[in-house]
């Protein structure tokens, strides 16, 4: 197959928007539980504004799926920095100047428009690469969180004094200005005809489409994945901060966290070629249900650092599992509104699961926050296997085998 336009620069401008994307969604994940306790009336809902991200990611991502549909991905994207990023970073700094809660959480909400566009980032990449490079490419846009997880913790701890009048507001004025920075970079992007729905395509009704095993599981190793990541994940500072680690060290543990979610990223694609997504999809709930158990082992660095990172490699594999197998279920056309469907169910258990966050280590600790993940991380693996039996059942059948 030939290769795709501008292959390589449009996947280079993807990287480098994901990763600038990256620190404002790891600057929230790290500091804004934090300046939600600071802020916020009640302890419990300390986590609320890494909540209202998330609901802003609900509420956003299916629009911008079907809006991207009709203007394209460049136009989608920039709309999605510019509101979200720039808008989302600098109504969080006024929030935080104001000693406004409901403000700071605001503009956390429009950060989560950010969040809601730039998730495409990695579908757009499979429109962009060429057949034999989709699974490599959507991998490494992924992988972009790499160089993110060093920049997302040093912001949310270096730049807390960039402003001396309102503390803990630099890092959001950051986030504006890299949001600024990928705008441009976004102009830039070139989605070719075939990466865009053609006229005249026939789209399946998308409960037919949600009737394949294949879609199911894949949206729900992506879902739970993602929605036990980010819960704890959310808790994680929190936890540190009441045992009395400093940001400093709060920020170490979470580079080496999302060190574990990206790092991954620039093998996963290969390993799914050479080993199926299937087992892939197995060893990431294994190695997130090892976490778990870790993280209940004790309450010193190393264990918070052992049960983070193993955490963020089980959600890699769990989610770029999950997102290869979905670009099996759909053609071109239907794309759009099965990639908003699948945005739409992830994010919406991922905002439950950060709106819990708070209230779960608030009232049953660290302890038993973690294990009550567990159950979850087992259903994904029996339906995994499920699927993967059936598939090569019928695989056999077709065959004559």
């Amino acid at each position: 197959m030939a290769p795709v336009p501008r292959e390589k620069s449009n996947v280079a401008i993807l990287v480098t928007t994901q990763t600038l994307f990256m620190v404002a969604a790891i600057t929230v994940m790290t500091l804004s539980g934090v300046v939600g306790h600071q802020l916020s009336p009640d302890p419990g809902l300390a986590t609320l504004p890494i909540a209202m991200m998330m609901l802003g990611t609900v509420a956003s991502t299916l629009p911008a799926s079907l809006f991207m549909k009709r203007v394209g991905r460049r136009l989608g994207f920039i709309t999605g920095a510019t509101l979200g990023g720039i808008g989302g970073g600098l109504l969080s700094f006024a929030g935080i100047a104001m000693e406004a809660f409901w403000v700071f959480a605001a503009g956390n909400l429009l950060l989560g428009l950010y969040q809601g566009f730039a998730m495409y980032y990695r579908f757009a990449a499979a429109d962009v690469a060429s057949l034999a490079f989709r699974s490599r490419a959507i991998s490494l846009v992924m992988a972009g969180g790499v160089v993110a997880a060093f920049l997302g913790p040093w912001n949310a701890s270096i730049a807390l004094d960039w402003v001396a009048a309102v503390p803990s507001g630099g890092p959001y004025l950051v986030i504006a200005i890299l949001a600024l920075v990928a705008v441009g970079l976004l102009t830039q992007l070139r989605v070719p005809a075939s990466g865009e729905p053609q006229p005249g395509d026939i789209s399946r009704p998308m409960k037919t489409i949600a009737g394949q095993s294949a879609f199911l599981v894949a949206v729900l190793a992506g879902a739970v994945g993602y929605a036990i990541m980010v819960l704890v994940m959310t808790a994680t500072p929190l936890a540190m901060r009441a045992r009395g680690f400093d940001m400093d060290q709060v920020a170490f543990i979470m580079q080496w966290h999302v060190l574990g979610m990206f790092a991954p990223s620039f093998v996963t694609g290969s390993l799914i070629a050479r080993f199926g997504v299937d087992r892939i999809l197995l060893s990431g709930a294994t190695i997130m249900a090892a976490s778990v158990l870790i993280a209940t082992m004790g309450q010193s660095i190393t264990y918070f650092w052992a049960a983070l990172v193993l955490l963020g490699i089980g959600w890699n594999f769990l989610f770029v599992g999950g997102s290869a197998l979905l670009s099996t279920v759909h053609s071109e056309t239907e794309r759009g509104k099965v990639q908003g469907v699948n945005d739409l169910i992830i994010f919406s258990l991922v905002a439950v699961g950060s709106l819990m966050s708070g209230q779960l280590l608030h009232r049953l600790g660290w302890d038993a926050l973690n294990l009550t993940m567990l159950p979850f991380i087992v259903i994904v693996g029996l339906a995994t296997l499920w699927w993967s039996l059936a598939h090569r059942l019928a695989q056999r059948k077709a065959t004559g085998g």
